[in-house]
């Protein structure tokens, strides 16, 4: 096998990513070496990309970035049991570390210790990705390459959506990228009544009722309330999913929710927003903030809806040979995509 790779590497301080040939990892003795053969472009991608100043506080240089991936086992560490060569998977991109209080009480998602593969650590923007076997996640045969690529934002808006109990409850996601689209299928899959999903995109929120049965309302031409009055939700919503990192959306979210009402919160909004915790409190409503995915409670049950009827394939708007990495990028920072993925191999 030749030692060298092609790989997608933020090389030096600045926009962009290059194309380098690099060495392939050599794995230790709990790791496995994966070939990857599609992956997908996230939104961290594209600050990454963009050097902004989360960016270049955050990634060292030079770093193979990307963390959304699904490919093949070729090695595996001579400690490894339970996987094998040939065999099909896709990841966790958050390597834990295994001393703190909530790891080793097997809250793995929420050890301080947690590093990032394609923002701390080497990638897999590569044609080969080391990975701890823990970490690996194998995928059934229902299950393709091209939505293994996807796991890991779907596992965000599993997360999220999970949150809460959903059943027979009025749900306001507010965000149509990617993400939120998934959690407001996910939200219908597990009995949601009415799942409404807000944005100032029309062709994100024409997107969103491609994948799944929702109300699309572009809050820029229409009011939530009328909203509201049209479904006959006599008090407000139940749940609110909050995707997008708008304060304005976060604010309206709390307008609309009824007394009590619960909020699971993954988008991050830029630097510090002023927030009226006065209503949140007389409003009785409970915030829940969402980082990544419960691991591995999260994957277990995105691989069982996935299975069991959800499908999430329409959210996959564009498809891109490697070679064709820069429009791959230009078409997701243009905001009107859906997931954007990489084929490898």
């Amino acid at each position: 096998m030749t030692t060298t790779m092609m790989a997608l590497q933020k090389s030096r301080p600045g926009p962009g990513l290059w194309r380098v040939t690099a060495p392939i990892p050599e794995i230790g003795p709990d790791d496995v070496l994966i070939r990857v053969s599609k992956t997908g472009i996230c939104g961290t991608d594209i600050h990454i990309w963009n050097w902004d100043e989360w960016a270049a506080r955050t990634v060292p240089v030079p770093l193979i970035t990307g963390h959304e991936f699904a490919g093949e086992i070729v090695e595996v560490g001579r400690n490894v049991t339970g996987l094998s060569v040939g065999q099909r998977c896709s990841g966790e991109g958050h390597l834990i570390g295994r001393d703190s209080r909530q790891s080793r009480a097997g809250k793995f998602h929420l050890d301080p210790a947690t590093r990032g593969i394609g923002v701390n650590e080497q990638g897999a923007f590569a044609e080969y990705l080391r990975l701890p076997a823990f970490n690996v996640v194998p995928l059934p045969d229902t299950i393709d390459d091209e939505i293994g690529a996807i796991l890991d934002p779907l596992g965000n808006a599993v997360h999220t959506a999970l949150s809460f109990d959903l059943v027979g409850e009025d749900v306001l996601v507010t965000g149509a990228g990617p993400i939120g689209i998934m959690a407001a299928a996910v939200a219908r899959h597990v009995g949601a009544r009415h799942v409404v999903i807000t944005d100032v995109n029309s062709d994100r929120l024409a997107l969103a009722t491609k994948v799944a049965d929702v109300v699309p309302v572009n809050v820029g031409k229409e009011d939530l309330g009328a909203v509201k009055t049209r479904l006959r939700m006599r008090e407000g919503f139940d749940v609110g999913l909050e995707m997008s990192g708008s304060q304005a959306a976060l604010d309206q979210m709390v307008e609309n929710l009824v007394m009590g009402g619960r909020i699971a919160l993954l988008g991050i909004p830029p630097g510090k927003s002023p927030v009226d915790w006065s209503r949140i409190v007389f409003k009785a409503i409970t915030i829940k903030g969402v980082y990544g995915r419960e691991i591995f409670e999260t994957w277990y049950k995105m691989i069982a809806m996935l299975e069991n009827g959800l499908d999430v394939r329409p959210v996959i708007t564009h498809r891109f040979s490697v070679d064709d990495f820069v429009q791959a990028f230009e078409t997701m920072r243009g905001g009107g995509s859906g997931k954007v993925v990489l084929h490898w191999h």
